[in-house]
């Protein structure tokens, strides 16, 4: 009876399948392995000053992390539902935000953490840095929290842990954890692409920031702040409207050009100009 019952409860359930939790395991992966590789190969090809690349780690962790956290707690509580509830204010002002605390944390490190080492090599690992621990903290840490999840579900231990819990309760964490099994696999493979995105992305604004501060060019540092809300504006928008797979093929292209014009209008010429 209780091999049944446990059987008849899986089934409820559901399980996680084989191939969603391959796209956990190769997302972990790519979130570790992708900023240190980066980090290496930045430093064989230039010999960048290392201490930049956690430079960056640690803006990101202040600026966005805490401080803009901080805010979001704050404007979000006051604002009640009136931002929550309306997509097109809710994309302003997490695009808003988002541009505002980080690009001004690098403005700030670049102005004063890398005053002594401000070069386009070294603009190249804090932006490594920047971009690699926010892969880690938003897609490494969620990774890892599906994958031992998944393993629960599957292995039929999250049936027992839930009986600990007060029926509401109980019927808050179903909902939340039906994710796991009910998502297409495939788009547990589309967060990898997300973030390849996002730190290519988080590169070149280090470039045009760096490139702000180095010259004296305020519209660089303006471009960096308007190209910050554009994609994450956007992307708010889009992820309601649009598939998974277009926003993220969307926001790759997207990327891509950006840092194909990053590359091409400003650090080959500073390299010219050898700034």
């Amino acid at each position: 009876m209780a091999v049944e019952s446990i059987t008849e409860t899986a089934m409820v359930w559901g399980t996680v399948s084989g191939a969603s939790m391959v796209g956990m395991v190769i997302s972990l992966l790519l979130s570790v392995g992708l900023p240190i590789f980066l980090g290496i190969f930045i430093y064989k090809k230039t010999k960048a000053w290392v201490p930049a690349f956690f430079i960056g780690c640690g803006i990101f962790v202040g600026f966005a992390m805490i401080l803009e956290q901080i805010c979001h707690a704050i404007v979000l509580t006051v604002t009640g539902s009136v931002i929550r509830d309306n997509i097109w204010l809710y994309a302003i002002y997490g695009g808003l935000a988002a541009a505002l605390f980080e690009e001004c944390g690098r403005w700030i490190a670049m102005k004063f953490c890398l005053k002594k080492h401000l070069t386009r090599e070294n603009a190249l690992m804090y932006g490594a840095g920047h971009g690699g621990i926010e892969a880690f903290l938003i897609l490494g840490m969620s990774s890892m929290s599906n994958l031992l999840t998944a393993a629960m579900i599957n292995g039929g231990l999250m049936e027992k842990t839930m009986t600990a819990l007060e029926p509401a309760q109980q019927e808050v964490t179903y909902h939340q954890l039906s994710v796991l099994w009910t998502t297409p696999a495939y788009q547990f493979y589309l967060a990898p692409v997300e973030r390849i995105s996002a730190i290519a992305l988080q590169i070149a604004l280090s470039i045009l920031v760096y490139s702000a501060v180095k010259t004296g060019r305020k519209l660089h540092l303006a471009a960096a702040f308007g190209l910050h809300f554009a994609v994450d504006f956007l992307t708010v928008v889009c992820a309601s409207t649009i598939p998974t797979w277009a926003l993220e093929l969307g926001l790759l292209m997207v990327v891509t050009v950006i840092c194909v014009a990053v590359y091409k209008l400003v650090y080959l010429s500073l390299a010219e100009k050898k700034v």
